[in-house]
């Protein structure tokens, strides 16, 4: 899913990155007032999980690439704007060092992979949980939010892509839901895989002993 250079036009990597700039700001704000040390570890574990898994690619038209994504993981560890900062970390890491995404195009990746996919997954899977109780609705909801981050920030790509002249939106939106569509499968599984076993740890957002998983805002028990 990552743009490279040259596929957005002034307008919209501007736009983009201006976007995911105060989101970033507000991030680091929200971050501040939940993040404790007890998570620290499970956070850094998390993030080179996602790093890697974001490593594997798959080429798909109109010049991008899909892979896993990792947002509404980090999100349901650490809450959805420690997300953001988490998921914001890995994309520059991945343009600087591994030339993964354009450097003009960053701030396009970081909306649609470090804004848009752990908000709504993060959103989508609390009101879920509102509906489906204990251990599967859990599972289900994390799931299913998962399958939709992936899906809402592939067509977010394609809408940019579009919007530059890059390709017609319809050749783009298609080939880009099409197969995150089923990336999103993958991630649903791995996600709930992930976020079943910490459970079965007792392991929360950040110590086992003082948080459960699932709050997103390190919620003391």
């Amino acid at each position: 899913m990552h743009i490279p250079d040259g596929f957005l036009d002034v307008k919209t990597w501007t736009a983009t990155g201006a976007v995911s700039a105060a989101a970033l700001g507000y991030g680091l704000k929200k971050t501040r007032e939940v993040l404790t040390d007890k998570q620290v570890p499970l956070l850094g574990a998390v993030s080179a999980f996602i790093f890697a898994a974001q490593m594997v690619n798959f080429p798909i038209a109109g010049g991008t690439s899909g892979h896993l994504i990792g947002g509404v993981l980090a999100a349901v560890l650490f809450g959805p704007w420690a997300a953001v900062i988490i998921m914001s970390v890995i994309l520059v890491l991945q343009c600087l060092i591994f030339l993964d995404g354009g450097l003009t195009a960053l701030g396009a990746n970081v909306l649609n992979m470090a804004v848009i996919a752990p908000l709504s997954g993060y959103y989508a899977y609390s009101l879920l949980k509102k509906v489906l109780k204990g251990r599967r609705g859990e599972t289900i909801a994390v799931f299913t939010a998962s399958w939709l981050s992936v899906v809402l920030a592939a067509a977010a790509a394609s809408l940019e892509l579009a919007v530059s002249g890059t390709a017609p939106l319809g050749i783009t939106l298609t080939a880009m839901l099409v197969w995150h569509a089923i990336i999103g499968v993958g991630e649903g599984l791995i996600t709930a895989a992930v976020v079943g076993y910490l459970e079965r740890m007792g392991i929360g957002a950040g110590d086992s002993a003082d948080f459960e998983i699932g709050g997103g805002e390190a919620v003391e028990k």
